[in-house]
C-alpha cells in the first residue's frame, strides 16, 4: 500500500455516513469507553495532514485497546482549519460523548483555540502546532504541546546553517501571516541579529495563498545566499516548487525550516529535494528504541515508513495514555498532575513534559535532502544534519500556570 491509498482510505474513514465510517467507527466507539478525540483538519489545504494524524491516533488506540482495564474509542473530528469550527467540534464531542482528552490541533491559530475550549471543558489537550503563546502566554493547565515551538525550530535551523554556510550573509524570507509564521520570522530575526546576518526582505502571504510567483519575483531581486521559507504543509511545497522553476536553487541555499517529512517528500520528489535543507520535528530514520519499535508497527499495519502527521498523533495519543495509567485514574485533573514533569522514551530519545508550561522537551532536526542516485532506499530522501534542544528558560516563556 503506497501513501496516497492510505490517504484515500483515511479519507473514506472519516466521511460521515459513508461505509468506512461505520466500520471504523463501530469498531472503536464502545459503549461505556473512555472517549479519545482527534481535532485536525480534514479538509481545506491542510486535510493530508488531518489524515495522516486519523491514523496516527488510530494505530496508538488500537495498540493499547484498553487502559485501566477500560476499553478505548476515539472520533476524528473536521476543524477544516478554522478556530471557530475548531472550538464548536470540541465542544460537541464533549458534550455528546463526554470526550475529555484531545490530541490534534495542526495549525497553532485551531490549537490555541481549543486549548481554551478544552480547559473550560474540564478535558486535556496535546498538540503538535507551533506558536510560542500555546506553552507561552497563552499557556493553561489542560494544554501541553509535543512539538518543538517556533523558537526552538529556527535555533536548530537558522543557527547551524549559518554555521555550516558562514558566507551566506544575504537572507531573504517567505512568510505565512498568522501566529506560526510571525513566531518562526521574529526568531528569525533575532538569529539574524546576533549573527550578524543581513536580511533583505520578507514577503507575507495569507493561509489560502497557493500561487507564490510574485513573492519570489522580488526574492530573486534581493539577491539573497539563502532563501528561507517559513511556512507549512502544501504552501512550502508549493513555495519551494515555483522557487527551484525560478532557478533559485542554482543561485542560493533554501531551507525550509518546518517540514512535514515523507508526504512532503514523496509529493516533491528527490531531484527537487535534492540539496535543500529542511527542518523537522521527526524522521523516521532516528534511531531510539521506541521509533526503531513504532517504525515496524508502521510498517507491519500499513505498508510504509511513518510520517511526522502520523507521527505526532501517534505520540501524542500515547502520552495521554501512559499519563492515564501513570495518574491510575481517567479524571484530567489527576492525568494532568502525572503527566507535569513525567519523563518517557520518546521517539525522539528520552522526552520529559516540562512541568511550567507543559511543553515536551525533545530534539528538533536539520536534514539536507540528497540525490535520487544516493538514496538508499525509496524513502531515504534526506540526511540528518544536525540535532539538538532549544527551549526558552521558563522565566522567559511568559506562561503562568495556576
Amino acid at each position: 500500500m503506497n501513501r496516497r491509498n492510505m490517504l484515500k482510505l483515511a479519507a473514506l474513514s472519516a466521511v460521515p455516513g459513508t461505509l468506512g465510517s461505520l466500520v471504523a467507527r463501530s469498531a472503536l466507539a464502545q459503549a461505556g469507553s473512555v472517549q479519545f478525540a482527534c481535532p485536525v483538519p480534514m479538509s481545506g489545504a491542510f486535510a493530508a495532514n488531518g489524515k495522516y494524524a486519523d491514523l496516527g491516533m488510530k494505530l496508538a488506540i488500537e495498540q493499547y485497546g484498553k487502559v485501566l482495564g477500560e476499553p478505548l474509542a476515539y472520533s476524528v473530528l473536521d476543524t477544516e482549519g478554522k478556530p471557530a469550527t475548531a472550538v464548536r467540534r470540541v465542544q460537541e464531542i464533549a458534550q455528546q460523548k463526554n470526550a475529555r482528552f484531545f490530541a490534534g490541533g495542526i495549525l497553532s491559530s485551531e490549537a490555541l483555540a481549543m486549548g481554551k475550549e478544552v480547559q473550560k471543558a474540564g478535558g486535556v489537550f496535546i498538540t503538535t502546532a507551533g506558536a510560542d503563546e500555546i506553552t507561552g502566554k497563552d499557556c493553561n493547565d489542560a494544554t501541553f504541546r509535543w512539538s518543538v515551538p517556533t523558537y526552538g525550530a529556527i535555533e536548530q535551523t537558522v543557527r547551524p546553517l549559518s554555521q555550516i554556510l558562514p558566507k551566506a550573509r544575504r537572507w531573504y524570507t517567505i512568510t505565512p501571516q498568522y501566529v506560526f509564521g510571525d513566531g518562526l520570522l521574529s526568531a528569525a530575526k533575532a538569529v539574524f541579529k546576533d549573527k550578524g546576518i543581513e536580511h533583505v526582505g520578507n514577503s507575507y502571504h495569507s493561509l489560502n495563498e497557493k500561487e507564490f510567483s510574485g513573492y519570489l519575483t522580488n526574492a530573486v531581486a534581493a539577491k539573497p545566499d539563502v532563501l528561507l521559507i517559513l511556512n507549512f504543509g502544501s504552501q512550502s511545497s508549493d513555495t519551494l516548487r515555483q522557487a527551484v522553476s525560478f532557478g533559485m536553487k542554482n543561485n542560493c541555499t533554501i531551507l525550509v525550516a518546518w517540514a512535514s517529512g515523507l508526504e512532503q517528500f514523496e509529493s516533491l520528489g528527490a531531484d527537487l529535494c535534492d540539496g535543500v535543507y529542511f527542518g523537522a520535528q521527526y524522521w523516521h530514520a532516528i534511531d531510539s528504541p521506541l521509533n526503531r519499535e513504532f517504525v515496524k508497527r508502521t510498517q507491519a499495519s500499513l505498508k510504509a515508513n511513518p510520517n511526522y502527521s502520523l507521527a505526532g498523533s501517534y505520540i501524542c495519543t500515547k502520552i495521554l495514555l501512559d499519563g492515564i495509567v501513570k495518574a491510575g485514574n481517567v479524571d484530567p485533573k489527576k492525568v494532568v498532575a502525572a503527566l507535569e514533569g513525567m519523563k518517557y522514551e520518546g521517539l525522539t530519545g528520552p522526552e520529559e513534559v516540562r512541568k511550567g508550561d507543559h511543553q515536551v522537551l525533545k530534539n528538533y532536526y536539520l536534514l539536507k535532502g540528497k540525490a535520487k542516485n544516493k538514496m538508499k532506499n525509496a524513502d531515504d530522501y534526506a540526511d540528518i544534519v544536525s540535532s539538538g534542544q532549544s527551549f526558552l528558560p521558563l522565566d522567559r516563556t511568559g506562561c503562568k500556570l495556576t
